[in-house]
């Protein structure tokens, strides 16, 4: 693998940003996953927490519709509950981190033009813009909830509103990553940056939902081969359950694995939170050298101080 600095600020094509964000995950993917375990580690743990209170109130729900005995005198229903609510604020906190370390590790990546090796400068950035990060992401919350609303008056149009609804999907997501891009790129407000994002990402529709549809589909699609055989085994371990007549509800080997195999499950979706704003943050250089001409003029300056 070459270490050989990906220059970032040049005006692309959708094929050639897809192509260029293979390199660069190729190229950063170690150093990136190092960061995400050191940075995550809490919330591992509080997932593993979530996993066992849905998974354990599950069972216990399973349990008492079959007619099983040994069903767990905890309300299965509490559990389940608790552990959505857990879970979804989890989800929040661990979005933001992975949302915030995506993009200060580009723009590190940017800054020094090499592999970022230094986890604690990326760190620095997410605290640095702490305050500014948790206002967009109350704004990020809000703007989704009116998609989901948008959203559920396309649905009643058959099939022309269902793709409607995933090019804005698509169109929104450039938006709000580019957006945050700005944010900590330029040192500008939430509101300001959203104001930038949105002429950035106007101007350039089809190509930033062309990205982020083609990219999120074959991110998608590694995430699941990776998924794969913790799923096979998972499923071959429950069939070999069912056919030896186990009760589940009283195997604490049964509550282990599946509470590891729904935290696994929940540990890659929150690191395709930051491969999806990777994306973005190759589309936000891109875009931006294509407004503002910055990178060819310095280069066009250098050539002239050269002669």
């Amino acid at each position: 693998m070459s270490d050989k600095y990906i220059e970032l600020k040049q005006i692309r094509d959708l094929g050639e940003i897809i192509s260029t964000y293979f390199d660069f995950f190729k190229q950063n993917l170690k150093s990136f996953t190092n960061i995400f375990i050191s940075y995550n580690g809490i919330f591992i743990l509080l997932l593993l927490g979530c996993s066992y209170l849905m998974v354990t109130g599950f069972i216990g729900a399973f349990s008492s519709e079959t007619g099983f005995e040994g069903t767990p005198d905890i309300d299965s229903s509490f559990l389940i509950g608790i552990g959505a609510i857990l879970f979804f604020f989890v989800f929040i906190g661990t979005a933001t981190l992975n949302y915030s370390l995506a993009s200060s590790y580009i723009i590190k990546y940017d800054q020094d033009k090499k592999v970022v090796e230094n986890k604690k400068e990326v760190w620095n950035m997410v605290t640095s813009n702490f305050g500014n990060i948790i206002v967009f992401i109350i704004l990020l919350v809000l703007i989704y909830i009116v998609f989901m609303i948008v959203s559920v008056i396309l649905a009643i149009i058959p099939l022309l509103g269902t793709l409607v609804q995933y090019v804005i999907q698509f169109w929104v997501t450039s938006w709000l990553g580019v957006s945050f891009m700005v944010m900590l790129y330029e040192n500008k407000s939430p509101t300001d940056a959203l104001g930038e994002g949105w002429d950035l990402v106007k101007t350039n529709f089809w190509k930033c939902v062309g990205v982020n549809f083609v990219l999120g589909l074959l991110v998608g699609i590694l995430l699941l081969l990776l998924l794969m055989i913790p799923g096979v085994l998972v499923g071959l371990y429950s069939y070999h359950v069912v056919e030896n007549g186990t009760v589940i509800a009283e195997s604490a080997v049964a509550k282990i694995i599946y509470t590891i195999a729904l935290s696994v499950f929940l540990i890659v979706m929150a690191y395709s939170q930051s491969l999806s704003q990777f994306i973005n943050g190759i589309l936000y250089f891109s875009l931006h050298e294509q407004k503002y001409n910055i990178n060819t003029r310095e280069k066009i300056d250098q050539i002239g101080i050269g002669e």
